[in-house]
């Protein structure tokens, strides 16, 4: 072996060594580097061992414990991944001055310690990181729900169905919990699976039963749930979005990854209104399975604005707290998935009526009795459907707030001037919303220019949502703000810039 290696070895014993005599605090996680090459052979993703261009097949009495994929988060023992495009061989010379004694990678960076080569390093890391925090996904039952719009609203009412009688975790882009009492947001609608699986081992330290989790079409694409199988898989609906230069190429390539979800869950709960329905039909015919909507036996009959009833699996009467179809929709999926999770008829008609979500159709009223909607809608279907709900409710004078994100989901701005050219009888406000490196005022025109009548467009969110709630003067005028939700801050230039949030905004100007 080289005298890198040795050193590598010396360090990491001699850090074990403190370990024994209780002169170190550790992480009570550890994989032996045995333990690590025999997981990337048996997937097919190891290369060699590469030190100063000496090659080697086996390495041994070696400890890591710690796992990390960020530079500036290490210690000797630590097994670093390199990872993402935009990782810069600087970032791992410094982690070697700081003590880095191994790390695992595509491509050798030659800075004198041994390099793990594998294949493909996203699935490295998440079989790894399974391994390394003790199988956590074993000792969870894990919920999964994927689709275009409405995984949080769904995940939102399972959280609530299964602490009827259960012990849940949720991760969730809105309010991620790992013991049921504290609430913080995700940066990532699936965490890496690092993160992920760290966050699962902590559920299962806080003695949590479930894990409910929204899977995007990303985290398969850049295989953040890698080896992982679910319980239960419920895909909600679909359609374009996420298509660009740095997401899906196509729309086929964003319905494929959704779909992965199918066929790594024991069970499945799909929406058989959704588009291309006839192809998860066949998909999943030879799993455990539940569709529900108008070509199924789950559907709901009644819907008013605040209950509705269903019959099949889940015949009852439900009472909601959130408006619109689609989020009742939501609820039955939610319903029918805890159902196959042990939860019962009584769990799941409490925990329905008990769900509310930071915005998510959040409503306000102003003094002059005008309704206020504040709703995370954030393309064109999803806007369609907001639209839709609130004409149904309000028959004044309505005006819109709506911005596009910057340099991500370009398509939406296409989708919302075509859906918004369709309504005329809108005040339309276009404003910012997470322009990122891009000029809002530029996003706010490609929007416009699909539309054939005036709109105003005003970069400052705030100014625009001030403006158009002056609009409003009676109980059947309002006004809807959508795109961020409860989002309290702005992306801008790559930095999340401080934002009330909308909520907090329209609540200044009632």
């Amino acid at each position: 072996m080289s005298s890198i290696l040795e050193y590598s070895l010396f360090i990491i014993n001699f850090s074990l060594t403190l370990v024994k005599y209780g002169l170190w605090d550790y992480n009570e996680n550890m994989i032996k580097i045995e333990t690590v090459l025999t997981i990337l052979k048996q997937d097919h993703n190891f290369r060699e061992i590469l030190t100063n261009n000496e090659y080697a097949y086996h390495a041994s009495n070696i400890l890591f414990d710690s796992l990390s994929y960020d530079s500036r988060c290490i210690t000797p023992s630590t097994l670093f991944f390199v990872k993402g495009a935009t990782f810069k061989r600087e970032f791992l010379e410094t982690a070697v001055k700081e003590g880095l004694t191994w790390y695992v990678a595509e491509h050798d960076y030659q800075v004198g310690i041994p390099v793990i080569l594998v294949n493909d390093i996203k699935q490295a890391m998440s079989l790894i990181a399974m391994e390394f925090y003790d199988h956590p996904e074993r000792k969870l039952k894990l919920l999964a729900f994927t689709g275009t719009k409405g995984k949080t609203t769904a995940a939102y009412f399972a959280y609530k169905i299964l602490e009827q009688s259960q012990r849940p975790a949720m991760l969730s882009t809105m309010n991620t919990t790992l013991d049921g009492k504290t609430f913080f947001k995700s940066t990532l609608t699936t965490p890496e699976s690092l993160d992920l699986f760290s966050m699962m081992a902590e559920a299962v330290k806080n003695q949590r039963t479930h894990l409910i989790m929204e899977v995007s079409s990303q985290a398969y694409l850049v295989k953040r749930v890698y080896g992982l199988t679910f319980d239960v898989g419920v895909f909600l609906n679909i359609s374009p979005d996420h298509i660009g230069p740095i997401e899906h190429p196509t729309f086929e390539d964003y319905f494929y990854h959704k779909r992965l979800l199918m066929e790594n869950s024991h069970a499945v709960v799909i929406n058989s209104e959704m588009d291309h329905f006839d192809l998860l039909k066949e998909q999943v015919r030879n799993r455990p399975h539940d569709f529900y909507g108008k070509q199924s036996k789950n559907q709901i009959l009644d819907s008013e604005a605040f209950s509705f009833s269903t019959n099949g699996r889940l015949a009852g009467e439900f009472q909601i707290q959130l408006i619109g179809r689609f989020n009742q929709e939501n609820a039955l999926a939610a319903g029918l998935a805890c159902l196959r999770l042990g939860a019962t008829l009584s769990d799941i008609t409490t925990g329905i009526a008990k769900t509310s979500v930071p915005g998510r159709m959040e409503v306000l009223t102003q003094r002059n009795q005008a309704k206020v909607f504040i709703d995370y809608a954030h393309n064109g279907d999803s806007l369609q459907k907001l639209l839709s709900v609130v004409q149904e409710h309000q028959k004044g004078k309505i005006a819109l707030v709506l911005g596009s994100t910057g340099n991500k989901g370009e398509s939406r701005r296409r989708d919302f001037g075509i859906l918004l050219n369709q309504h005329p009888e809108l005040e339309i406000f276009l404003t910012a919303d997470d322009p990122n490196y891009e000029d809002p005022l530029a996003i706010a025109n490609e929007i416009a220019s699909y539309i054939s009548f005036k709109v105003t467009t005003i970069a400052d969110r705030k100014t625009a949502i001030q403006t158009a709630m002056k609009l409003t003067s009676n109980e059947n005028d309002a006004v809807i703000i959508a795109g961020k939700g409860a989002d309290q801050y702005q992306i801008v230039n790559g930095k999340k810039e401080t934002y009330p949030g909308d909520r907090a905004v329209a609540e200044n100007y009632l």
